[in-house]
């Protein structure tokens, strides 16, 4: 018997939402599978959100519409909700650093159709103080894996969040986008990575899309040519 074998003999997998048996390590059980919300079928082409229709063409959801992305493509793995919502906040807040793992296998395969070969991967940046206090940036634990698994570039640290922006929660559309005004730029010494490149910016939750807005214009501003998104979770009015 194998070193690997004994060890699944003493230490069987787990479900990494629920701490049920499973058959795969960093899987999901069946009720914890159905109960995550993964994103399928008809999604906005701009941020992932769940949309009616038989997949045919791009479609895109009220809020991309109303609003101009400064990115021109996204995607995102579940709702921000149940199992899922468990899980981004555990990975965020409760040191479940475990699940950066299987977030970004999951997050490589909802991504797979706006991957493309030569793109930067850079999570979104918590503020030197934020990253100091909770000590990892959940956001580049999922980067570093999206990259690894897709092969391309990961730079965790193109870019700078140059001051406290605090909480988003609470605040409407209109707070967000200016509580992130001005917050984030490249960082000086990651200038040439960013010139002509296609940024894929990868974060835990979209909400009103404030922050990675931030981040794609600061790109831009640097001199990218084109910007991606990539997130865990997608809140939906609804959800």
């Amino acid at each position: 018997m194998g070193m690997q074998a004994a060890l699944r003999l003493v230490y069987p997998p787990q479900c990494v939402a629920c701490g049920a048996a499973v058959a795969t390590e960093f899987g999901l059980c069946g009720a914890c599978w159905r109960d995550t919300g993964f994103i399928t079928g008809t999604v906005c082409d701009l941020c992932g959100l769940p949309l009616p229709g038989d997949g045919g063409g791009v479609a895109h959801c009220d809020d991309c519409i109303a609003l101009a992305r400064p990115w021109e493509r996204g995607r995102a793995v579940f709702l921000y909700r149940d199992k899922g919502r468990e899980m981004v906040l555990g990975l965020k807040h409760a040191d479940r650093t475990d699940l950066a793992r299987p977030a970004g296998d999951w997050l490589f395969r909802a991504a797979g159709p706006i991957l493309q070969a030569g793109m930067v991967v850079a999570p979104v940046p918590l503020h030197w103080w934020r990253l100091f206090t909770r000590r990892y940036n959940q956001s580049a634990l999922v980067a570093a894996r999206l990259a690894r698994l897709a092969g391309l570039a990961h730079c965790p640290d193109l870019l700078k969040r140059i001051r406290p922006t605090g909480s988003q929660e609470g605040r409407n559309r209109e707070g967000r986008f200016g509580n992130l005004s001005g917050a984030i730029r490249v960082h000086p010494k990651r200038v040439d990575r960013v010139k002509g490149a296609h940024v894929l910016l990868v974060d835990d939750v979209m909400t009103s899309g404030a922050t990675l807005a931030a981040c794609a214009e600061a790109c831009l501003a640097a001199g990218a040519g084109r910007v991606s998104v990539a997130v865990l979770a997608r809140v939906a009015k609804d959800a």
